[in-house]
């Protein structure tokens, strides 16, 4: 078993507080945004407590809501179910915040997808870490992979599978039989939770996070917005410009406000 040291002692005190365990291991540091329940954590706390759960080899699911995903949740119970039993609920889209703003409860900031496996694939290569990425069409995640390695030296790829796969069994043994200590699942939402959650129980794998399209993000295919559009929270307007025929998934987001709205006005009811 690999030791990994998260400060001078395994568990360090600003850990200790960041963490209140329930029987199966869930942080309960919530911020309620209408039927979700986010980790309310800055980027470095949520790797932080991810590889807290690889040096105690117990099981974090990850999971990374936004106005889509919320939108999708509130006419699908399993979805529903899957966000809020994950170990680490973070938010995606600025549309999270935002909306935790017209509730009253403001969260502290987003964790986008693409931003948490970069900084976690920063703290496993420190670490001496290894990663297993799955998702993407053929050839895409060999290209994040190499990326991934190129940003972090040291880091150590267990293992690559593209998501055009008709049988989920043999893609289970391939990732225990790589031993990785974190696995990357972009296969988009909800199919990327209902395989963590069909395959909670056989896959030998600490940490597994949902996110969905940053596979092409990490491999180079598709380029983020500037740095300026991402600190204003209008990546998604970029985005728009750049594709315009995601206009349809963008016009989730005045939606999912338009619900925050309503919810809040009726007092906590949608």
């Amino acid at each position: 078993m690999r030791l990994f040291c998260l400060s001078s002692q395994r568990k360090s005190d600003k850990l200790n507080k960041l963490r209140d365990y329930d029987g199966r291991g869930v942080f309960r540091i919530k911020k309620q945004v209408m039927t979700i329940a986010f980790d309310n954590l800055t980027m470095e706390e949520a790797v932080e407590c991810a590889m807290a759960h690889i040096a105690e080899r117990t099981r974090c699911r990850v999971v990374t809501p936004n106005a889509e995903f919320a939108l999708e949740a509130k006419k699908n119970p399993r979805f529903l179910n899957i966000l809020n039993g994950s170990q680490l609920v973070l938010a995606d889209g600025v549309s999270v915040v935002l909306a935790s703003r017209i509730l009253g409860d403001p969260m502290g900031g987003r964790v986008t997808g693409v931003d948490f496996a970069q900084a976690l694939a920063a703290a496993l290569a420190k670490a001496g870490g290894s990663l297993f990425l799955l998702g993407a069409k053929p050839g895409v995640a060999e290209k994040a992979a190499e990326a991934l390695q190129l940003a972090h030296p040291g880091l150590r790829i267990a293992g690559t599978h593209d998501g055009y796969f008709k049988e989920e069994a043999p893609v289970v043994d391939a990732i225990n039989a790589a031993h990785p200590d974190a696995l990357l699942v972009c296969l988009g939402a909800p199919k990327q939770e209902y395989f963590m959650e069909d395959h909670d129980a056989q896959l030998e794998v600490p940490v597994m996070a949902g996110l969905g399209g940053s596979m092409d993000v990490l491999a180079g295919n598709v380029q983020r917005a500037p740095a300026v559009f991402q600190k204003c929270g209008m990546e998604w307007l970029y985005r728009l410009v750049k594709e315009p025929k995601r206009w349809r998934r963008m016009a989730k987001l005045p939606l999912y406000l338009w619900d925050a709205l309503v919810w809040r006005i009726k007092g906590g009811k949608g």
